[in-house]
C-alpha cells in the first residue's frame, strides 16, 4: 500500500506561481511512477503530468506543457508539481497518484490539494 498525501495548494493571482508536493509514505518508492491529475468543478478528472521511478521520463498535458514541471526527490519519498504562468483555468482540485511502472492503472490517490487562480 501506499499512501499520498498533498500540499501546497492555495489562492495565487493569474500569472503566478505555486509548487505543490506529494509526499509518499507505506511502501518503498522504488519502481513506482507518480503523477498528477486534475478536477475543475463541473468536469472530469484530467491528466496534468507524470514521471518515471528514475525521474528520466515526463509527460505533460499540453494545456500545461511549458508552464508546469514534475519532479521527485527520491530520498524523501516526495514528488513535485511547479506550475508557472498560472491560469484562471488552472483552477481545480490537484490530485497525486501512483502506480507500478509496469501498470496501466494508477492504483493510489491522494485526497487532493485545491488550487485556486484568480483573473
Amino acid at each position: 500500500q501506499v499512501q499520498l498525501a498533498e500540499s501546497g495548494g492555495g489562492l495565487v493571482q493569474a500569472g503566478g506561481s505555486l509548487r505543490l508536493s506529494c509526499a509518499a509514505s507505506g511502501r518503498t518508492f522504488s519502481g513506482i511512477s507518480m503523477g498528477w491529475f486534475r478536477q475543475a468543478p463541473g468536469k472530469e478528472r484530467e491528466f496534468v503530468a507524470r514521471i518515471s521511478w528514475s525521474g528520466g521520463i515526463t509527460y505533460y498535458a499540453n494545456s500545461v506543457k511549458g508552464r508546469f514541471t514534475i519532479s521527485r526527490d527520491n530520498a524523501k519519498n516526495t514528488v513535485y508539481l511547479q506550475m508557472d504562468s498560472l491560469k484562471p483555468e488552472d483552477t481545480a482540485d490537484y490530485y497525486c497518484a501512483a502506480k507500478l511502472e509496469n501498470n496501466n492503472n494508477w492504483s493510489y490517490w491522494g485526497q487532493g490539494t485545491q488550487v485556486t487562480v484568480s483573473s
